[in-house]
């Protein structure tokens, strides 16, 4: 049994009219779709340590949202911990786009040691050639899927076979039960492609139900959604897995808390998944683009001003984002 009593609590100890004072909601424009968007929306919140990022996905509820809020609270009031590297290698993301759109989409990355290539968003069999097309342009990549939990046990039986290069598969099924099933599935069939845990560690009530199961062989863990840097370094602790960071498609001023964590780390032995600025054709500050593979630890980036108000959202989301950010917060305070 896994001991959870060590997880930090959310960050709760900011006022919301400090923060919705320094806050201001933009739109991203983006290189192509995603989560089948172009747009993203975030929420910048400016603190005393720095710019802080809150931009939880609008199907998101209120309690979802404050772990959200919680991360933004740390970053810019709290700041991270101390780097034990001096770089995070990432991979390069490739949207679930058609298969000769593949190499134009790997060419805004550069240089990278990973490829994490979306699926579960149209027919099999363009997934897998989407995958192997990554694996023709980039042969000597650790290529990782990610699921998003779309697939159903017998579709990821069918396309983690078909890839027995892969390096691991991320969530390729719902839930914890159904991931343990399937990875006992796997290896009574004697593939080596490892299962990653996302959803099963990011959206429970539980974050280390799924390593209490022993339903996955490494975790992704992401900042905004598991509350602050912090919180998810006691999580990968508790956890006792190997574990990848990933972007949850943030800007460059959230990346940057997702590279404090992984640069936080003990242990590092994968790639991680914060290369995502390059899916973004604006942002209001210096993106994070990887050199040579890999990203720095450091502040989060500064927003230009007029940048930043040039993407700032019609006042109809400004008005939805600040009562976005009222319930969160209500909800942090509630449990405090």
């Amino acid at each position: 049994m896994v001991d959870n009593s060590h997880i930090l609590p959310l960050n709760a100890d900011v006022a919301l009219d400090e923060l919705a004072t320094n806050a201001v909601a933009i739109g991203l424009p983006m290189n192509t779709t995603f989560r089948n968007t172009t747009l993203r929306e975030v929420m910048l919140i400016k603190g005393p340590r720095g710019w802080a990022e809150f931009s939880p996905f609008p199907e998101y509820g209120p309690d979802e949202s404050a772990r959200w809020l919680s991360a933004s609270i740390e970053a810019g009031w709290h700041g991270w911990p101390e780097p034990v590297r001096d770089t995070v290698p990432v991979n390069a993301t490739v949207p679930a786009v058609a298969v000769d759109d593949v190499e134009s989409v790997l060419a805004k990355f550069g240089p990278v040691p990973a490829v994490k290539v979306k699926v579960a968003e149209g027919d099999l069999a363009t997934d897998i050639a989407r995958v192997k097309r990554v694996h023709e342009l980039l042969p000597d990549a650790d290529i990782r899927i990610d699921a998003n939990a779309g697939y159903t046990h017998q579709e990821a039986v069918e396309v983690i076979t078909a890839l027995p290069f892969l390096r691991y598969a991320e969530q390729p099924v719902p839930g914890i039960e159904p991931l343990a099933r399937l990875r006992a599935a796997l290896r009574a069939a004697g593939s080596t492609v490892l299962i990653a845990a996302d959803e099963a560690v990011r959206k429970e009530t539980d974050p280390l139900a799924v390593a209490q199961a022993n339903a996955a062989d490494l975790i992704v863990v992401k900042v905004q959604p598991l509350g602050g840097v912090r919180r998810a370094l006691s999580i990968v602790e508790q956890a006792g897995l190997d574990a990848v960071v990933s972007s949850a498609l943030d800007s460059s001023v959230g990346i940057a808390a997702g590279v404090a964590l992984a640069a936080a780390l003990p242990r590092l032995e994968h790639a991680c998944g914060l290369a995502t600025a390059a899916l973004f054709a604006t942002e209001p500050a210096k993106p994070a683009l990887p050199v040579d593979g890999v990203l720095t630890p450091g502040p989060a980036p500064v927003p230009d001003p007029q940048v930043l108000k040039q993407l700032k959202l019609p006042a109809d989301r400004q008005r939805w984002w600040q009562k976005r950010l009222a319930t969160a917060h209500g909800v942090l305070v509630q449990n405090a």
